[in-house]
Protein backbone atom coordinates (compact mmCIF):
# COMPACT_ATOMS: atom_id res chain seq x y z
CA UNK A 1 0.00 0.00 0.00
CA UNK A 2 1.09 3.82 -0.73
CA UNK A 3 -0.20 7.10 0.45
CA UNK A 4 1.28 10.27 0.74
CA UNK A 5 0.68 13.93 0.30
CA UNK A 6 1.08 15.84 -2.26
CA UNK A 7 1.10 19.82 -2.84
CA UNK A 8 -0.34 21.61 -5.82
CA UNK A 9 1.40 24.83 -5.91
CA UNK A 10 1.76 27.89 -8.16
CA UNK A 11 1.06 31.50 -8.80
CA UNK A 12 -2.66 32.60 -8.97
CA UNK A 13 -4.36 31.61 -11.55
CA UNK A 14 -2.31 28.27 -13.43
CA UNK A 15 -5.66 25.89 -12.72
CA UNK A 16 -4.35 24.39 -9.78
CA UNK A 17 -7.62 24.15 -8.45
CA UNK A 18 -9.21 22.65 -11.88
CA UNK A 19 -6.63 20.35 -11.55
CA UNK A 20 -7.23 19.06 -7.93
CA UNK A 21 -11.05 18.67 -8.63
CA UNK A 22 -9.75 16.36 -12.04
CA UNK A 23 -7.76 14.42 -9.79
CA UNK A 24 -10.21 13.74 -6.87
CA UNK A 25 -12.80 13.00 -9.91
CA UNK A 26 -15.24 15.31 -7.74
CA UNK A 27 -15.51 18.54 -7.53
CA UNK A 28 -14.64 19.88 -4.12
CA UNK A 29 -12.62 23.12 -4.61
CA UNK A 30 -14.08 25.79 -6.26
CA UNK A 31 -12.53 28.01 -9.31
CA UNK A 32 -13.23 31.44 -11.10
CA UNK A 33 -11.37 33.60 -13.32
CA UNK A 34 -10.62 36.00 -10.12
CA UNK A 35 -7.21 35.65 -8.63
CA UNK A 36 -7.05 34.49 -5.13
CA UNK A 37 -10.38 32.25 -5.69
CA UNK A 38 -8.45 29.49 -3.10
CA UNK A 39 -8.28 30.52 -0.04
CA UNK A 40 -7.58 27.88 2.57
CA UNK A 41 -5.92 24.09 2.37
CA UNK A 42 -8.40 21.86 0.88
CA UNK A 43 -7.74 18.56 1.18
CA UNK A 44 -9.02 16.06 -1.92
CA UNK A 45 -8.16 12.49 -1.45
CA UNK A 46 -8.12 9.71 -4.22
CA UNK A 47 -7.79 6.25 -3.73
CA UNK A 48 -6.96 4.24 -6.51
CA UNK A 49 -6.12 0.16 -6.66
CA UNK A 50 -3.21 0.52 -3.78
CA UNK A 51 -2.11 3.73 -4.03
CA UNK A 52 -4.19 6.61 -1.87
CA UNK A 53 -3.39 9.99 -2.68
CA UNK A 54 -3.99 13.05 -0.93
CA UNK A 55 -3.67 16.27 -2.50
CA UNK A 56 -3.81 19.75 -0.64
CA UNK A 57 -4.69 22.70 -2.79
CA UNK A 58 -3.26 26.16 -2.02
CA UNK A 59 -3.86 29.52 -2.54
CA UNK A 60 -1.83 31.24 -5.61
CA UNK A 61 1.69 32.31 -3.50
CA UNK A 62 0.95 36.45 -3.66
CA UNK A 63 4.19 38.62 -4.33
CA UNK A 64 2.69 41.66 -5.45
CA UNK A 65 0.41 42.92 -1.94
CA UNK A 66 1.15 42.99 1.77
CA UNK A 67 -2.32 42.99 3.35
CA UNK A 68 -3.08 40.72 6.31
CA UNK A 69 -5.06 38.68 4.29
CA UNK A 70 -2.54 38.11 1.63
CA UNK A 71 -0.43 37.15 4.25
CA UNK A 72 -2.47 34.57 5.97
CA UNK A 73 -2.64 33.26 2.04
CA UNK A 74 1.06 32.83 1.75
CA UNK A 75 1.41 31.19 5.17
CA UNK A 76 -0.76 28.18 3.78
CA UNK A 77 1.34 27.82 1.14
CA UNK A 78 4.55 27.92 2.94
CA UNK A 79 2.95 25.72 5.90
CA UNK A 80 1.63 22.99 3.54
CA UNK A 81 5.35 22.29 1.92
CA UNK A 82 6.75 21.59 5.33
CA UNK A 83 4.00 18.57 5.08
CA UNK A 84 4.50 16.84 2.05
CA UNK A 85 5.92 14.14 0.54
CA UNK A 86 5.71 15.19 -3.28
CA UNK A 87 5.25 18.44 -4.92
CA UNK A 88 3.09 19.42 -7.74
CA UNK A 89 4.30 23.07 -9.30
CA UNK A 90 1.76 24.00 -11.30
CA UNK A 91 2.62 26.65 -14.11
CA UNK A 92 0.73 27.45 -17.79
CA UNK A 93 2.70 25.60 -20.58
CA UNK A 94 5.62 27.63 -22.23
CA UNK A 95 5.83 30.12 -20.04
CA UNK A 96 8.00 30.51 -16.24
CA UNK A 97 7.94 33.82 -14.79
CA UNK A 98 8.78 35.71 -11.65
CA UNK A 99 5.99 34.87 -9.97
CA UNK A 100 6.50 31.52 -10.59
CA UNK A 101 9.92 31.54 -9.61
CA UNK A 102 9.04 32.33 -6.29
CA UNK A 103 6.93 29.46 -5.67
CA UNK A 104 9.68 26.95 -6.91
CA UNK A 105 12.24 29.09 -4.33
CA UNK A 106 9.96 27.98 -1.52
CA UNK A 107 10.35 24.46 -1.95
CA UNK A 108 12.87 21.98 0.34
CA UNK A 109 15.10 20.76 -2.81
CA UNK A 110 15.35 17.31 -0.91
CA UNK A 111 11.16 16.75 -1.91
CA UNK A 112 10.81 15.43 -5.65
CA UNK A 113 8.76 17.96 -7.48
CA UNK A 114 6.86 17.66 -10.61
CA UNK A 115 7.18 20.12 -13.23
CA UNK A 116 3.16 20.23 -14.17
CA UNK A 117 2.95 22.31 -17.66
CA UNK A 118 -1.36 22.80 -17.73
CA UNK A 119 -3.62 24.43 -20.38
CA UNK A 120 -1.57 22.74 -22.77
CA UNK A 121 -4.58 22.83 -25.04
CA UNK A 122 -3.80 26.76 -25.50
CA UNK A 123 -0.53 26.15 -26.90
CA UNK A 124 -0.77 26.85 -30.89
CA UNK A 125 2.57 25.04 -31.76
CA UNK A 126 3.40 22.26 -29.35
CA UNK A 127 7.23 22.42 -31.00
CA UNK A 128 7.47 25.22 -29.10
CA UNK A 129 7.54 23.29 -26.19
CA UNK A 130 10.48 21.58 -26.36
CA UNK A 131 12.95 24.42 -26.11
CA UNK A 132 11.19 25.31 -23.27
CA UNK A 133 11.36 22.26 -21.77
CA UNK A 134 15.24 21.89 -21.78
CA UNK A 135 15.45 25.64 -20.23
CA UNK A 136 13.36 24.05 -17.33
CA UNK A 137 15.28 21.17 -17.48
CA UNK A 138 18.43 23.45 -16.79
CA UNK A 139 16.66 25.76 -14.29
CA UNK A 140 15.87 22.70 -11.41
CA UNK A 141 16.35 19.16 -11.21
CA UNK A 142 12.62 18.69 -11.43
CA UNK A 143 11.69 14.36 -10.91
CA UNK A 144 9.05 14.44 -13.67
CA UNK A 145 7.68 16.63 -16.24
CA UNK A 146 3.90 16.16 -17.64
CA UNK A 147 2.37 18.84 -20.16
CA UNK A 148 -0.76 18.49 -19.69
CA UNK A 149 -4.75 19.98 -19.41
CA UNK A 150 -6.14 19.88 -16.22
CA UNK A 151 -9.74 19.24 -17.04
CA UNK A 152 -9.25 16.22 -19.69
CA UNK A 153 -10.07 13.35 -17.56
CA UNK A 154 -7.29 11.23 -19.58
CA UNK A 155 -3.87 13.67 -18.65
CA UNK A 156 -5.32 13.61 -14.61
CA UNK A 157 -5.19 10.14 -14.78
CA UNK A 158 -1.73 9.79 -16.71
CA UNK A 159 -0.74 12.37 -14.01
CA UNK A 160 -1.85 9.76 -11.16
CA UNK A 161 0.01 7.10 -12.73
CA UNK A 162 3.25 8.80 -12.42
CA UNK A 163 3.10 10.34 -9.34
CA UNK A 164 2.04 6.96 -7.42
CA UNK A 165 5.63 5.80 -7.45
CA UNK A 166 6.96 9.03 -5.77
CA UNK A 167 4.22 8.24 -2.07
CA UNK A 168 5.55 6.64 0.47
CA UNK A 169 4.75 3.07 1.38
CA UNK A 170 2.63 3.44 4.49
CA UNK A 171 -1.29 2.13 5.34
CA UNK A 172 -3.81 4.76 4.00
CA UNK A 173 -4.86 7.72 5.78
CA UNK A 174 -8.57 8.14 5.22
CA UNK A 175 -11.49 5.56 4.62
CA UNK A 176 -11.11 4.20 0.77
CA UNK A 177 -14.40 6.16 -0.62
CA UNK A 178 -12.90 9.92 1.41
CA UNK A 179 -13.53 12.60 -0.61
CA UNK A 180 -12.01 15.53 1.35
CA UNK A 181 -11.57 16.06 5.14
CA UNK A 182 -13.20 19.78 4.72
CA UNK A 183 -16.57 20.02 6.67
CA UNK A 184 -19.58 20.51 4.96
CA UNK A 185 -20.60 23.83 6.37
CA UNK A 186 -17.11 24.93 4.84
CA UNK A 187 -18.31 23.64 2.14
CA UNK A 188 -21.16 25.60 1.58
CA UNK A 189 -18.87 28.97 2.64
CA UNK A 190 -17.07 28.08 -0.49
CA UNK A 191 -19.78 27.30 -3.02
CA UNK A 192 -21.17 31.04 -1.91
CA UNK A 193 -17.93 32.82 -3.01
CA UNK A 194 -17.47 30.99 -6.06
CA UNK A 195 -21.07 32.22 -7.18
CA UNK A 196 -20.30 35.35 -5.92
CA UNK A 197 -17.04 35.51 -8.19
CA UNK A 198 -18.32 34.75 -10.77
CA UNK A 199 -21.26 36.43 -11.26
CA UNK A 200 -19.56 39.55 -10.14
CA UNK A 201 -16.59 39.48 -12.22
CA UNK A 202 -13.69 42.07 -12.30
CA UNK A 203 -16.44 44.84 -10.87
CA UNK A 204 -15.42 43.35 -7.37
CA UNK A 205 -12.08 43.45 -5.49
CA UNK A 206 -10.88 39.82 -4.25
CA UNK A 207 -11.20 41.38 -0.74
CA UNK A 208 -14.60 39.88 0.00
CA UNK A 209 -15.48 36.77 1.68
CA UNK A 210 -18.33 34.77 3.04
CA UNK A 211 -19.10 33.35 6.55
CA UNK A 212 -21.94 30.59 7.49
CA UNK A 213 -23.93 31.93 10.25
CA UNK A 214 -25.73 28.90 11.34
CA UNK A 215 -25.49 25.02 9.34
CA UNK A 216 -28.68 23.47 10.32
CA UNK A 217 -29.65 19.73 9.46
CA UNK A 218 -33.49 18.64 9.00
CA UNK A 219 -33.86 15.26 7.98
CA UNK A 220 -33.04 15.82 4.16
CA UNK A 221 -33.27 19.30 4.72
CA UNK A 222 -30.25 21.52 5.05
CA UNK A 223 -30.71 25.31 6.67
CA UNK A 224 -27.86 27.40 5.77
CA UNK A 225 -27.55 31.08 6.91
CA UNK A 226 -24.72 33.30 5.02
CA UNK A 227 -23.18 36.60 5.37
CA UNK A 228 -21.23 37.84 2.54
CA UNK A 229 -18.32 40.72 4.15
CA UNK A 230 -17.20 43.10 1.87
CA UNK A 231 -15.35 46.37 2.73
CA UNK A 232 -16.92 49.09 1.19
CA UNK A 233 -20.76 50.43 0.63
CA UNK A 234 -20.26 50.51 -2.95
CA UNK A 235 -19.27 46.73 -3.06
CA UNK A 236 -22.46 46.13 -1.10
CA UNK A 237 -24.72 47.33 -3.86
CA UNK A 238 -22.54 45.62 -6.72
CA UNK A 239 -23.27 41.85 -5.10
CA UNK A 240 -27.18 43.15 -4.32
CA UNK A 241 -27.95 44.60 -7.71
CA UNK A 242 -31.06 46.41 -9.45
CA UNK A 243 -33.38 45.16 -7.17
CA UNK A 244 -31.57 42.98 -5.55
CA UNK A 245 -31.42 40.61 -8.51
CA UNK A 246 -27.72 39.81 -8.53
CA UNK A 247 -27.78 38.86 -4.76
CA UNK A 248 -31.00 36.36 -5.79
CA UNK A 249 -28.77 34.64 -8.35
CA UNK A 250 -25.85 34.34 -6.70
CA UNK A 251 -28.19 32.33 -3.96
CA UNK A 252 -30.09 30.81 -6.62
CA UNK A 253 -26.98 28.84 -8.11
CA UNK A 254 -25.21 28.34 -4.91
CA UNK A 255 -28.27 26.47 -3.66
CA UNK A 256 -28.61 23.91 -6.46
CA UNK A 257 -25.16 23.61 -6.49
CA UNK A 258 -25.43 22.55 -2.33
CA UNK A 259 -28.26 20.75 -3.57
CA UNK A 260 -25.81 18.61 -5.79
CA UNK A 261 -23.23 18.86 -3.73
CA UNK A 262 -24.66 17.74 -0.31
CA UNK A 263 -28.09 14.97 -1.82
CA UNK A 264 -29.75 17.10 0.40
CA UNK A 265 -32.69 20.07 -0.39
CA UNK A 266 -31.27 23.72 0.87
CA UNK A 267 -32.58 26.80 2.07
CA UNK A 268 -30.42 29.58 1.72
CA UNK A 269 -30.88 32.87 3.46
CA UNK A 270 -28.12 35.53 1.95
CA UNK A 271 -26.78 38.89 3.89
CA UNK A 272 -24.14 41.58 3.00
CA UNK A 273 -22.39 43.40 5.72
CA UNK A 274 -19.51 46.06 4.66
CA UNK A 275 -16.77 46.21 7.52
CA UNK A 276 -13.91 48.22 6.47
CA UNK A 277 -10.57 47.42 6.65
CA UNK A 278 -11.28 43.64 7.29
CA UNK A 279 -8.43 41.93 4.69
CA UNK A 280 -5.64 43.81 6.69
CA UNK A 281 -7.20 43.08 10.37
CA UNK A 282 -5.59 39.58 11.97
CA UNK A 283 -8.50 39.46 14.33
CA UNK A 284 -10.86 39.71 11.69
CA UNK A 285 -9.24 36.98 9.69
CA UNK A 286 -9.43 34.99 12.64
CA UNK A 287 -13.12 35.07 13.08
CA UNK A 288 -13.27 34.36 9.57
CA UNK A 289 -12.01 31.19 9.73
CA UNK A 290 -8.36 32.36 8.55
CA UNK A 291 -4.96 30.97 9.70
Amino acid sequence: MRCGLVAIVGRPNVGKSTLLNALVAQKISITSNKAQTTRHRITGIRTRGEAQFVFVDTPGFQTRHVAALNRSLNRAVTGTLSDVDVVLLVVEAGRFGPDDAAVLALVDPAKPVLLVANKLDTVTRRADLAPWLQQMQQRYAFAEFVPMTANKAADAERLLTIVEPYLPEQPWLYDEDALTDRSDRFLAAEVVREKLFRLTGDELPYTSTVVIDTYEEEGNLRRIAATIVVERDAHKGMIIGAGGERLKRIGSEARQELERLLDARVFLELWVKVRSGWADDEAHLRSYGYD
